[in-house]
């Protein structure tokens, strides 16, 4: 066997080093993603958050040549899917189809483990959908003033649904009573469809509700729409004004979905998925998909979402306090 002196040795261990560090070169520099991406969901399959994860989801597993695998973990208004990713690892394999259900937690949840704003790495908004004001065809009142001087004379007495208390929808309707000055009793019910029909039936008499849910049954002349919620007017009811334009200032509400990840994820990650979402979302083809769902896709960068998280956990704080809505 040969010997090494001391140089031979010194050369022997510096020449293994270089042999270690180049076969270690690709591994090191592997350009992400080199494996499947989990997009956890906080509802069950099937509602509006999972088509969006799995529209968005097949679009950027196609673009990045790895599969992005939608998991839905449903639970506490979403909070259990939320607190699994902000402890999982910030590699850019873990990420959560956040909701605006989300940034009302914030305030509506008292003993939340995580925070939304400080724990985690905002990637890009999705999706924003519009939210509509409908009233039963009885209710005497063909716009949003009437139905506000309706409240007036009838502090208390008139009932508007939601789709449960804390939900998006019930905060709607809690922010046009304060924006408004009025009162009216909320009656939560199990969902929207729940809602819609009680309210199709007369047994309430407004409500607000996703567009896409309720539009067909203004079409069908059941409900009768009188403001959509949204800063900008729906291409789905472009002559319904917008809340905003009937002078209730900062009134743009609606619901929305984006990707955010664990706290602390690579900058050049966060830069992939996000160039990613936003290619697939100018997509046509996606456009049209989400048109039918009455969403409109997004173009944000990852500092704009975050500043959009920020303001809609800043919008429904206070809301969420005058409601009296809260879950220990």
């Amino acid at each position: 066997m040969k010997k090494f002196n001391g140089t031979g040795l010194r050369r022997f261990a510096m020449a293994a080093l270089a042999a270690a560090s180049v076969m270690g070169a690709p591994a090191a520099l592997a350009a992400y993603p080199e494996k499947p991406i989990r997009l956890i969901v906080g509802f069950s399959a099937g509602g509006t958050t999972d088509v969006v994860a799995r529209v968005i989801g097949k679009e950027v597993g196609e673009a990045l040549g790895q599969p992005v695998v939608v998991e839905n973990r449903p639970g506490a208004g979403s909070n259990i899917a939320a607190e699994m990713v902000s402890r999982a690892e910030p590699d850019g394999y873990t990420l959560l189809m956040v909701a605006v259900t989300s940034a009302i937690n914030h305030t509506l949840y008292k003993n939340l483990s995580f925070d939304l704003v400080e724990d985690f790495t905002p990637v890009a908004l999705g999706v924003r959908v519009p939210n509509v004001l409908v009233v039963h065809p009885d209710v005497k009142a063909n716009s949003v003033d009437e139905l506000v001087d309706l409240l007036k004379k009838n502090p208390g007495k008139i009932n508007f649904a939601s789709s449960g208390s804390g939900t998006s929808i019930h905060m709607a309707g809690e922010l046009f009573k304060l924006r408004a000055d009025v009162d009216a009793a909320h009656i939560p019910y199990k969902g929207s469809a729940n809602a819609l029909t009680d309210l199709i039936g007369g047994q309430v008499e407004y409500m607000f509700d996703n567009m896409p849910s309720a539009w067909p049954h203004v079409e069908s002349g059941k409900l009768r729409a009188l403001a959509v919620t949204t800063a900008d007017r729906s291409k789905t009811a472009p002559d319904l004004p917008t809340m905003q334009e009937l002078g209730f200032k900062d009134f743009d509400v609606s619901s929305w979905f984006g990707v955010i990840g664990p706290k602390g994820m690579p900058d050049e990650v966060v830069q992939t998925l996000n160039k990613a979402i936003r290619d697939a979302l100018a997509k046509p083809e996606v456009r049209e998909r989400f048109d039918g769902l009455g969403a409109v896709p997004a173009d944000t960068s990852p500092e704009e979402f975050g500043q959009f998280i920020k303001s809609q956990v800043e919008t429904w704080a206070p809301v969420v306090k005058a409601s009296g809505a809260r879950v220990d």
